[in-house]
């Protein structure tokens, strides 16, 4: 009867070097005190199949150790890299609304499928097929759509009928890309060594070609809109091409009527359950514009229309600034600025148009009378001339065959 193969001893190595021997099993490990993402300095091992193996990572740990990189972080989940990615990198530098966005998309569609995993252990596999389940996944049985309806009212998930509500294209981009940007915050602070997510190509959503109204239907809005109280916002609209949290968001300090400037400075948005004002979109965002004299008008038969609100409100009026404010002052809140669209769309014959059609208008028309890509950039402060070129400006049928022809006859 052949002896065991005896495994060898433990290894004499200098302070530092960290030791290296060999399991019961035939396994190989190393293990060194190291940096770790905490900032604090930890034991960590490697395995290999032989001691030549081990030697060269536990080297490698050691090397990036001493040049200030942290190693992995093991331990971390993704769901506790998320919460301090959200807390700590994103909150502090973006928007609030895009901190909100971000927090709604991490805490409803990635934490309950990816939450519990390793962080360093995430795959472009489980990227590939988290997105995948979520392109089939009923957004009603997700919610509880159904189950929050009347009983009366109920007709798909509550009662046992899946109704097949999945996710839109424009929804599972969105998700793929806050976790490829919290991914990328992770390779940046040197938790890991590569951003999985990035190694998933998804298919972006179709946009349908939007020029917004054409110039009768302009014109027939103004005219449907001069017995609205709210006429002067919906000629900014269509003038400016100012967004509509940048309409409610204007204050009266804002606008000079004498010299005919208005500075967007502002914009009025709910965030966690407060209406709020934050610094415009982009730094593009924050403009000055001047005010053609149709605005002018508008603004200033506005304010005399707000005085005798004032003065109707008496001691019920909140003077809060706000160019457009309710009848009692307080600021309009964004998605009830439906309440005074949707009737004025109908009336104006515009069927099914969103008010942000009216930015597109006016970029459409502004370009229509050959102002300067720049020019209209600059009025309606997209962050690029990529912006106005690519997004609004769609050349109609006519206008192709109308610079056919004069080629044509150009060349003939």
């Amino acid at each position: 009867m052949t002896e065991p193969k005896k495994r060898r001893g433990r290894q004499r190595r200098a302070n530092g070097q960290g030791s290296v021997y060999q399991r019961a099993d035939g396994m190989w490990v190393g293990a060194a005190y190291v940096l770790m993402p905490d900032g604090t300095r930890r034991r960590r091992p490697v395995y290999g199949t032989s001691e030549k193996k081990v030697t060269a990572k536990l080297v490698q740990m050691q090397a990036r150790s001493d040049q200030g990189i942290p190693a992995e972080a093991t331990g971390w989940t993704v769901e506790r890299f998320l919460t301090y990615w959200l807390d700590y990198i994103v909150k502090p530098a973006r928007k609030p609304r895009t901190h909100q966005g971000y927090e709604v998309v991490v805490r409803i569609h990635i934490v309950p499928a990816l939450g519990p995993k390793k962080l360093n252990k995430l795959s472009a596999a489980d990227v590939r097929l988290f997105l995948r389940r979520l392109e089939h996944i009923c957004l009603c049985c997700l919610h509880g759509t159904d189950a929050k309806r009347a009983e009366e009212d109920r007709k798909c998930c509550a009662v046992g009928t899946c109704c097949t509500a999945a996710p839109s294209r424009r929804l599972v981009q969105q998700v793929h890309s806050v976790l490829r940007n919290a991914l990328q915050a992770a390779v940046r602070e040197e938790l890991l060594s590569r951003n999985v997510a990035k190694l998933v190509q998804i298919s972006g959503p179709a946009y349908d070609v939007n020029r917004g109204l054409s110039v009768d239907q302009a014109r027939k809005l103004l005219m449907e809109a001069r017995s609205d109280r709210l006429q002067a916002l919906y000629v900014l609209a269509l003038y400016l091409g100012l967004r509509r949290g940048e309409l409610l968001g204007l204050r009266w300090e804002d606008i000079d009527l004498e010299s005919g400037d208005l500075e967007v400075r502002r914009t009025l948005q709910r965030i966690e359950g407060k209406l709020t004002t934050v610094t415009p979109k982009t730094r593009h965002s924050r403009r000055t514009v001047p005010l053609p004299e149709v605005c002018v008008e508008a603004l200033r038969d506005h304010r005399e229309r707000q005085k005798l609100e004032r003065e109707a409100a008496g001691t019920d009026w909140t003077e809060t600034g706000h160019v457009f404010t309710s009848k009692v002052g307080t600021a309009i809140e964004p998605d009830n600025l439906r309440r005074s669209w949707y009737p004025l769309r109908t009336a104006a014959g515009l069927g099914s148009v969103v008010f942000h059609g009216l930015r597109h208008t006016c970029v459409t028309l502004l370009l229509d009378v050959n102002t300067p890509p720049h020019i209209v950039r600059d009025i309606v402060g997209h962050s690029a001339i990529e912006v106005t070129m690519t997004i609004y400006a769609h050349a109609s049928l006519d206008e192709k065959r109308a610079a056919l022809k004069k080629l044509g006859e150009h060349l003939g």
